[in-house]
């Protein structure tokens, strides 16, 4: 709409926003060209309001337009990351600079400043807007603080047409929070609920809004852009899932969209945002922990976008009603979200379990504002390498987290300068939060089930990498190495299964001995992998005290594995079957068993999907099941002529970190479990005592995240509590016995299955050139006292 279309006869006002003389004369030759006889009037830099704008605003057809000076700067050109970065960090000076420059820049660059005008409106439109969103009256000190706003706000919509929708950014938006008509009575009910005066309850709910709110603006983000660039620039080349980017585009039109992405690196919100700014996308405002907002990051990331939340605030009411209320705002003014829902990043290579509070949060807001909805969009962000997995590694083993500081930022950018493979964004088929919920149903578990549907829609889109498959192969093989084409072997059949699920693999960095080689060279490179070539050919093996990094990546891709283990030992209990079972009974109930006892290591998807997975892996296990008679032998010899077997890689860490756990409980006799913390320490000490005794078949297993998960389990198993909880007629210390009897029994299931690989693989694992000398066997299974011994010779773990 033009001022012609408005004016009928009213007069015009320009409302300015300049932030130096020069910026003044520039709009003020532009309003005598554009709009002559108008009155000029300025608002400052930061939205202070002059009384002459309220002097200005009457007469209902008068005409309001805003206008400002962007500096515009072209976008930097390719040519490599140094070359980018430069040029991110002059346009970044040039928008953002010192007012005593822009006489310069003006001179020297007269094409770089150019007025932007914002939609014109009415006075009496203003006003209508104004009742409507503040219950404002006309007239008033508050409706021309709302017209000043506003200015902005059409300003910054009219520079989005110069810079594009990537410089979407927010502006004044505590201001508009705590004007609105919703605010007092979210004052008023706090009060109530918090006993404290509300004129109190106002300023704390002010100032948390204060602390958490993000200042973006188009300098501050090409400057944070520019300054964090090195931590991801040229470590990786990335792949971007382009189709599923313009699908979110388009939904981008008519809601908020809530970007969820998986979490391994500290470098994940920076390429993430990279990304989007290359394709035009609005900037997110991305929540963070506060534990990040040091000093210069935490000053200059607040203004590039980032929310930095409190890591704990207990029972904090008015801080949770603040966040709630910044998140309603923000998804009622169209602007995109972003948070990590795992919480953190992940340790293992998997995802971890999700945390809800944000989440939480969002619903809230949600139910308060009827008329909104939210988009989520599962992200999987996946790396050949990174650089920080090694300290995460050690944490596993015990060690302590660094803190975060100027110090560890120098260490991290020292480390990001050299390449180390790809990173690869994902997008999963995005789900609109209302139906989300509605889906999941009623209840406690609600906001679990939306969560969880979230982490199966990233591990679907997550893609196998060359890195994941040939860590696998390594950890397979444990302390023996192996020659190139032993490798190629093991991960052949690994990568056929992953094609037939129709999941992408790497052929180029798999089916050829070079794209393999060079795979394992950078892994070598990183200390992962040893390589040892002074006999007649290299072999290759995971480093000494490098197995926890080796699995990080292997865990990258196990949730594609998942269901073809569970099936292989549930086939291997059915040929274990009496001649009068229904061995189809039998196999779904192991099926169950498993399930439960793995229900916090990975996701499922719900029971009948779950059904429909397991039956098409069936197909690929055996595709002429169906005509087979239901005879265990039968179900045996498919075991024996399948063409790889993964559970013993895939579960058998998860399953001794259990054992561990187990075995801890079991010594505790009646007595409850002490505090988290020195628990998990025993653990890691006995697990390492357990480990040199090869009672544990890999080093990846004594890790204090899987024991962490194992105490979840036993938890929900009600076996940490006081002697009297728990199942009426046994006590604790039977049931903690039962708990390490079944994870023993599923340990010499592991073994059984174990044999069968190495039984089918020793031609690979006994020729193709010199092998370093095979690790001592495992001591054989001693099950606890009930426990049922499944086979002569089985292999195992022993409590």
């Amino acid at each position: 709409m033009t001022t012609d279309d408005l004016t009928g006869g009213g007069r015009e006002v320009v409302v300015t926003q300049a932030r130096s003389h020069t910026e003044r004369g520039i709009l003020r030759r532009w309003a005598e060209e554009q709009h002559p006889g108008s009155a000029v009037v300025g608002i400052g830099p930061n939205g202070e309001v002059p009384s002459a704008l309220g002097e200005a605003l009457h007469g209902d057809d008068t005409v309001i337009v805003p206008a400002r000076v962007a500096w515009v700067t072209p976008e930097p050109e390719d040519g490599g990351p140094v070359r980018k970065l430069t040029g991110l960090a002059t346009s970044a000076v040039m928008r953002m600079a010192w007012s005593p420059l822009h006489p310069s820049m003006a001179r020297h660059r007269p094409d770089a400043a150019r007025v932007v005008a914002g939609e014109p409106a009415t006075v009496a439109d203003l006003v209508s807007r104004f009742v409507a969103q503040e219950s404002g009256r006309p007239g008033s000190n508050g409706f021309t603080r709302f017209v000043a706003r506003q200015a902005v706000l059409a300003c910054d919509r009219a520079e989005r047409r110069i810079l594009g929708d990537r410089y979407k950014v927010p502006r004044r938006m505590v201001e508009q929070i705590t004007s609105s008509a919703r605010f007092p009575a979210l004052v008023e009910r706090l009060a109530h609920q918090t006993g404290s005066p509300a004129t109190e309850v106002e300023q704390r709910l002010e100032s948390c809004l204060h602390e958490m709110a993000a200042v973006q603006s188009p300098p501050a983000i090409d400057l944070f852009r520019a300054m964090m660039g090195p931590m991801h620039a040229k470590a990786w080349d990335v792949q971007v899932d382009e189709s599923g980017l313009e699908r979110l585009r388009e939904l981008n039109k008519e809601h908020a969209l809530v970007f969820l992405p998986s979490h391994r690196s500290y470098a994940d919100p920076l390429l993430f945002a990279e990304v989007l700014h290359d394709r035009n996308f609005p900037r997110n405002h991305v929540l963070g922990g506060n534990n990040l907002s040091f000093w210069p990051m935490g000053s200059l990331g607040r203004r590039a976008g980032i929310v930095f939340i409190r890591r704990t605030f207990g029972g904090d009411t008015v801080y949770k009603a603040a966040i709630q209320e910044y998140l309603g705002h923000l998804l009622a003014k169209r602007f995109n979200l972003e948070w990590y829902i795992e919480g953190g990043r992940s340790r293992t290579g998997k995802l971890r379990k999700p945390r809800i509070g944000l989440l939480r949060y969002l619903v809230s807001a949600l139910e308060e504002r009827p008329e909104l909805d939210a988009v989520l969009v599962p992200v999987s962000i996946v790396y050949d390498q990174l650089h920080e997995v090694g300290a995460m590694a050690a944490e596993q083993r015990g060690g302590q987290k660094k803190a975060e500081g100027l110090g560890w930022l120098y260490g991290y950018f020292r480390d990001q300068r050299r390449h180390i493979g790809t990173a690869r964004v994902r997008f999963a088929e995005p789900f609109a939060l209302r139906r989300a919920l509605d889906d999941a149903g009623p209840g406690r578990a609600q906001l679990e089930k939306v969560a969880f549907r979230v982490c199966a829609g990233i591990n679907r889109v997550t893609p196998a990498t060359a890195t994941s498959l040939a860590t696998f192969a390594l950890l397979w093989a444990q302390d023996r190495a192996l020659t190139l084409q032993q490798v190629r072997e093991v991960v052949a059949p690994l990568a056929d299964y992953l094609e037939a699920r129709g999941i992408p693999v790497p052929i180029a960095e798999l089916r050829t001995r070079h794209g393999l080689r060079m795979t394992l060279d950078r892994l070598a490179e990183a200390g992962v992998v040893s390589v040892y070539d002074g006999g007649t050919e290299p072999v290759f093996a995971v480093s000494t005290g490098r197995h926890h990094v080796a699995a990080f990546y292997r865990n990258g891709a196990l949730h594609h594995l998942l269901n073809r283990a569970m099936l292989e030992i549930a086939l291997l209990r059915v040929g274990d079957a009496a001649p009068d079972e229904d061995i189809v009974e039998v196999a779904w109930r192991e099926l169950a068993r498993l399930r439960d006892l793995l229900k916090f290591e990975f996701f499922f998807s719900t029971r009948r999907e779950f059904r429909a997975e397991i039956i098409g892996e069936l197909d690929l296990v055996d595709p002429e099941w169906r005509t087979r008679a239901a005879d265990p032998a039968d179900v045996r010899g498919v075991l024996r002529q399948a063409p790889l077997l993964v559970a013993p890689g895939v579960l058998r860490s998860f399953l001794d970190a259990q054992l561990v756990v187990a075995d801890r409980l079991v010594a505790l006799g009646e007595e409850p479990m002490a505090e988290e913390k020195e628990f998990l320490e025993d653990c890691l000490g006995v697990g390492r005592q357990m480990l040199l005794q090869q009672r544990l078949d890999r080093a990846d297993s004594v890790s204090r995240e899987l024991y962490a998960t194992a105490v979840r389990q036993a938890g929900n198993r009600d076996l940490l509590g006081e002697p009297e909880s728990g199942a009426a007629g046994a006590s604790l210390g039977e049931r903690r016995a039962a708990w390490l009897t079944e994870v023993t029994a599923v340990i010499q299931d592991l073994g059984r299955l174990g044999e069968l690989q190495r039984a089918r693989l020793e031609v690979v694992l006994g020729s193709g050139g010199t092998t370093a000398p095979e690790a001592a066997p495992a001591s054989p299974v001693v099950p606890p006292s009930g426990a049922k011994q499944r086979a002569e010779g089985d292999t195992g773990v022993a409590s």
